[in-house]
């Protein structure tokens, strides 16, 4: 089972790994890409004024552009550390044990514009780019990736799918027969509406209980199980989705 999350804007800084070395990532087809584009953020970081333009950052944002710069020479950490904020603070990885960190390291993925996609594992150094950034002579991020992605996802997965990537990041590289989640809130009238505010943090708890099981799904009734195991509300809606009720 691969379990794909969307990353964060936020990351955290530093780390205590040696400089990015893209050869070592997962997904290796990836990495002329990967180049490509590390190479460009690296270069409109060059030029602040053109940089939070496109980046959608405010002049109190310049550290975020700093980082960028310094992509090829900062230190890295597992992507499991990198991210930050309200899903990654709900799988609260902090609390795994050894054993549970390597099952992240091994159903994990993130989805990122600068990367694709990467293995929690994969060691990352901290960085601004948005799924939905165009950059200066590439185009859109979606164009970039257009079918890349998704072959190298679709060859990663060894087994079943469960795509949690906002849309966005989705767009990047859809995986053909992934189960998806929508998290829905229920009224006292049953009427229900799509989250917005706990729409991460729910899907930070399925992606904990899903790295934690024992248990091996196959279809979306199998991650059924294994949420409601979990104590997550949820219906099958479909073949491949999954509604996750608050």
């Amino acid at each position: 089972m691969l379990v794909l999350l969307p990353p964060s804007e936020t990351k955290s800084d530093g780390g205590t790994d040696a400089p990015l070395d893209l050869t070592e990532l997962s997904m290796p087809q990836l990495t002329e890409t990967r180049e490509m584009l590390v190479d460009a953020v690296v270069s409109l970081a060059s030029e602040p004024d053109t940089a939070r333009e496109i980046l959608g950052l405010g002049p109190k944002q310049d550290d975020e552009i700093a980082r960028n710069a310094k992509l090829w020479v900062s230190p890295t950490r597992p992507a499991l550390e990198r991210y930050t904020g309200v899903l990654f603070d709900a799988l609260d990885a902090r609390s795994f044990t050894k054993a549970q960190r390597a099952k992240a390291y091994a159903r994990l993925a993130m989805g990122s514009a600068l990367f694709g996609a990467v293995r929690a594992g994969d060691l990352i150094p901290a960085y601004r780019l948005s799924g939905g950034t165009k950059l200066p002579e590439l185009g859109t991020l979606r164009s970039v990736w257009a079918g890349e992605l998704t072959a190298a996802l679709v060859a990663e997965a060894d087994g079943l799918v469960v795509d949690l990537r906002s849309g966005v990041y989705q767009a990047l590289g859809p995986v053909p027969g992934a189960v998806t989640a929508t998290v829905l809130t229920e009224k006292p009238d049953g009427t229900r509406s799509v989250v917005s505010h706990f729409n991460k943090h729910h899907k930070g708890l399925l992606a904990r209980a899903l790295t934690l099981t024992r248990a091996e799904p196959r279809d979306v009734r199998g991650v059924a199980r294994v949420a409601s195991k979990a104590g997550l509300r949820v219906e099958v809606a479909g073949d491949h989705e999954l509604v996750v009720l608050t």
